[in-house]
């Protein structure tokens, strides 16, 4: 079992005003075959740990520690990262233009596991890959995410998720903008990646309609840079039924 522990991490970013702190102490522990959920209102921070995580470099940790295994991840460099076993899967992803899908994801893959995959395996691992995302297969000649819809680039997404199988995953709203269909095959491949590999995730989200179908072990409710509480799956349907005004009025007496 893999541990990514994360202690009392400040991060801040660089604005027109001078440094903003976002993450103001945010503690959490996350272990392999785990999967917690993040929910929190718009500015709670969320993103910016994904970020964080995942190496962004507008993104200052000024104090705390990220370990994966008790190894410091924030001496790693991206791809150090991604070596190590975490993976994100953006809230935007990026179009890569003169890319072919099918070139990054063989390229990645090599990077990753540091040398190439049997072409025989890899060649029906992706077939398969792009089967059960119900993706086209003329999209293997595409260039990475170029004219793609937003549920396409979910779906592409959490194919590389299933192909490159990470310890970690952190998911960065990959719910948003997408239709009930996408919602349950991207969920539905989540899942196939858990068990596969007993992956750890990391699920931040607003809403609780992809708990349906990605059943969370824990939830935390974030505000304010901060984790002010957690508990297990019932939190999330208290917050659909609630929302955030009672977390954010206790946050807003105690500063």
């Amino acid at each position: 079992m893999a541990t990514l522990e994360i202690k009392d991490l400040h991060v801040q970013i660089e604005t027109e005003n001078g440094p903003k702190e976002i993450l103001k102490g945010l503690t959490l522990t996350l272990s392999t075959g785990e999967t917690h959920a993040i929910m929190g209102p718009n500015g709670s921070g969320k993103s910016t740990l994904a970020a964080t995580i995942a190496g962004h470099p507008r993104y200052e940790v000024t104090s705390g520690s990220i370990t994966l295994d008790g190894e410091d991840v924030l001496e790693m460099e991206v791809d150090e990262r991604a070596q190590a076993g975490l993976f994100l899967a953006m809230q935007y992803p990026v179009e890569i233009p003169g890319v072919t899908m099918t070139n990054f994801l063989r390229t990645a893959k090599t990077a990753l596991d540091g040398e190439a995959p049997s072409l025989r395996h890899w060649t029906k691992d992706v077939k398969g890959a792009f089967e059960a995302l119900q993706i086209d297969p003329a999209f293997m000649n595409r260039n990475v995410n170029e004219g793609f819809s937003g549920g396409e680039k979910k779906r592409a997404e959490i194919l590389q998720l299933e192909l490159f199988k990470p310890k970690f995953a952190v998911l960065d709203e990959t719910d948003s903008g997408l239709d009930v269909d996408a919602l349950r095959i991207v969920s539905e491949g989540v899942n196939r990646a858990q068990a596969a590999n007993e992956m750890g995730t990391l699920l931040i989200t607003h809403y609780t309609r992809i708990l349906n179908y990605i059943k969370p072990d824990h939830v935390h409710v974030m505000v304010d840079g901060r984790v002010v509480e957690s508990g297990g799956p019932e939190l999330a349907d208290q917050l659909e039924a609630e929302g955030y005004a009672r977390f954010e009025q206790a946050v807003a007496a105690g500063a």
